[in-house]
């Protein structure tokens, strides 16, 4: 059975930080790329950031060069390190997993505010 689970998730005042762990069990881990992505109410889901089996990053604009997506294979473990948090960062950060098919986490809720 696949799982992925999110954490690292809460509130955080504007211009803080914040690191989300996704933890990926019964999938080979090294051999999927992984992404973050969030969600807003009445918005589509949206990527934040990807990362590809060789480490080959990909960031949306709203996001490059605050944040950063890295992976640990021993550890089976993406990333997202987000710094300079703002109040539009606010929103359930999902984690999938793709290969031969997608998986998904069931979201972590990130809220910057003061």
């Amino acid at each position: 059975q696949v799982q992925l689970v999110e954490s690292g998730g809460g509130l955080v005042q504007p211009g803080g930080s914040l690191r989300l762990s996704c933890a990926a069990s019964g999938i080979i881990f090294n051999i999927h790329a992984m992404g973050w992505y969030r969600q807003t109410p009445g918005k589509q889901r949206e990527l934040v950031a990807t990362i590809t089996s060789g480490g080959t990053t990909n960031y949306a604009d709203s996001v490059k060069g605050r944040f950063t997506i890295s992976r640990d294979n021993a550890e089976n473990t993406v990333y997202l390190q987000m710094n300079s948090l703002k109040s539009e960062d606010t929103a359930v950060y999902y984690c999938k997993a793709s290969w031969l098919n997608n998986y998904w986490g069931q979201g972590t809720q990130v809220t910057v505010s003061s």
